[in-house]
């Protein structure tokens, strides 16, 4: 794949959390030269990027994250809020207890609670792939098609691992029809974001691929 396309596919990323204002709108600017699907920035930053960039680029953001064990009430009032304050999409983390429990009946309702909530708008599940076992894996890719969200999505970037090819895989292997795969953390260069997409990712989450394209 070219490049160009591979980046079309990137939700530029920086959700350090020291990050500020200034390197927020440097990513804006860069998202919006380079082309990427969306910019993924922390929800304080939403609103103030929003008047910034405009319709030039996709706002998406973060709930329940990166640990995912906030109420359901406190992760609908953060999308419903990040919605209001100009997010086009939302990625939330799941409850990791509820899924180590076998609570899959409550992972299910708050992804459709927050599904609710987004609308039109897409919503992505982190799943948190490197605390999984690949059943609880298997049983996340059916909770998230159940619940009717857009992606699953395999890690903060925030835990003990990232993306990795043999997730994208099993994903692609069970989630339903509809579903889509966003791949996440630790993707370092444009050999590998390909291979991702190859093995069926639909999105990427990064922030080293325009990195690479300003250092060349």
């Amino acid at each position: 794949m070219k490049r160009n396309e591979i980046l079309k596919t990137v939700d530029h990323t920086l959700l350090a959390q020291t990050a500020v204002w200034d390197e927020i709108r440097v990513i804006c600017d860069d998202a919006i030269a380079y082309g990427t699907a969306s910019v993924c920035i922390p929800p304080s930053f939403i609103k103030k990027a929003k008047e910034y960039v405009g319709d030039k680029m996709k706002l998406c953001t973060v709930i329940g994250f990166p640990n995912g064990y906030s109420t359901s009430e406190v992760k609908e009032f953060e999308t419903k809020n990040a919605l209001l304050n100009g997010a086009d999409e939302i990625d939330m983390v799941v409850n990791l207890g509820d899924v180590k429990e076998g609570n899959d009946d409550k992972v299910i309702e708050e992804i459709r609670l927050l599904k609710k909530a987004c609308g039109d708008k897409i919503l992505k599940v982190i799943v948190e792939t490197c605390l999984l076992t690949e059943e609880e894996k298997i049983r996340m890719c059916r909770a998230v098609t159940e619940a009717g969200a857009d992606f699953i999505k395999t890690s903060t970037g925030f835990s003990t691992g990232g993306a990795a090819f043999e997730d994208v895989e099993l994903f692609k292997k069970h989630v339903g029809e509809g579903v889509k795969i966003k791949a996440a953390g630790g993707i370092a260069s444009f050999d590998d974001a390909e291979r991702f997409l190859s093995l069926g990712a639909d999105r990427l989450g990064t922030s080293r691929l325009i990195k690479i394209m300003k250092e060349e």
